[in-house]
């Protein structure tokens, strides 16, 4: 074969060498896995598996607007005897569209406790006297859904703020030997139930701090009366995580809510404050 001249060589030479570099470029991309940072900045879509173990305070007042005797403010830890320490499973889920991010929380908190009174209690228009026997019930599930905006956002930094809604439904009730006015002691029941969704508003911030070590914090926060509502509410939660292999992490959290909620019905009105606030630890997966 007839050689090539040297310039013709060279020519050959330099015009595949980008070809080969792309090639090799592309090969490594696929054979060697990515040292990707924490996957909320390096990925798009995620959703945390949390394991949460708060200390936990209830107070609840009840009261029939046409009775004349004022709810008792109850403390259900102390007064109804429930545990002020559960882990409760919690799910979140989260996506990313450029600057604009999504998240939606979910927890459930489901209680009860039996117990003799150690003095008397007004749920409701019922009287439940000292020494009576006393079954209860508080069960709640927590909805959270944000939409934020991220003002800072680069390779190992996104800070932003946005408008969510917190939605709780509470569910409670009380059982025992107790007196209605006028009427002689016998079996009573009282329960209610409703949901208070609350907007907020919120802030929010991730921090790469090594290829594998990531650090988040966020707030939410309410004070506002809506209809038949109104309502106080404080979430935080700051978290780091380790990314153990590509698109997995695991990760401890703080988590704090306070959340205050006042009920204006027809019938009947309340209050609520629920506290929550311990050690999280949480799986998440990412792409």
């Amino acid at each position: 074969m007839e050689a090539l001249p040297p310039t013709r060589a060279r020519l050959r030479r330099s015009s595949t060498r980008p070809i080969a570099l792309a090639m090799a470029s592309a090969a490594a991309i696929l054979i060697v896995p990515a040292q990707a940072g924490a996957q909320t900045l390096s990925d798009d879509y995620w959703i945390n598996v949390m394991a949460f173990a708060p200390k936990i305070d209830t107070n609840v007042r009840v009261q029939t607007k046409t009775d004349t005797i004022v709810g008792t403010d109850i403390d259900f830890e102390n007064d109804l005897a429930m545990d002020n320490d559960e882990v409760l499973p919690s799910v979140s889920i989260g996506s990313r569209f450029g600057r604009v991010i999504v998240n939606a929380d979910f927890y459930k908190l489901k209680r009860s406790g039996s117990t003799s009174l150690r003095r008397d209690i007004t749920f409701d228009d019922v009287t439940y006297p000292a020494s009576a026997q006393i079954g209860s019930s508080f069960d709640s599930d927590i909805y959270r859904l944000t939409v934020g905006y991220a003002f800072v956002q680069n390779e190992t930094l996104e800070l932003g703020a946005g408008l969510g809604l917190h939605a709780t439904r509470f569910d409670l009730s009380i059982e025992g030997e107790a007196s209605v006015g006028s009427a002689g002691a016998s079996t009573e029941v009282r329960r209610r139930d409703f949901l208070a969704p609350l907007p907020t508003l919120g802030a929010f911030a991730t921090y790469r701090l090594s290829d594998r070590i990531e650090a988040n914090a966020r707030l939410d926060y309410l004070s506002l009366k809506i209809g038949d509502y109104d309502g106080k509410l404080v979430n935080a939660q700051a978290s780091v995580s380790y990314q153990i292999v590509r698109h997995v992490s695991l990760g401890v959290a703080y988590r704090y809510v306070d959340y205050r909620v006042g009920v204006d019905k027809d019938l009947w009105s309340g209050r609520v404050r629920y506290k929550l606030h311990g050690p999280a630890f949480i799986l998440q997966g990412s792409f």
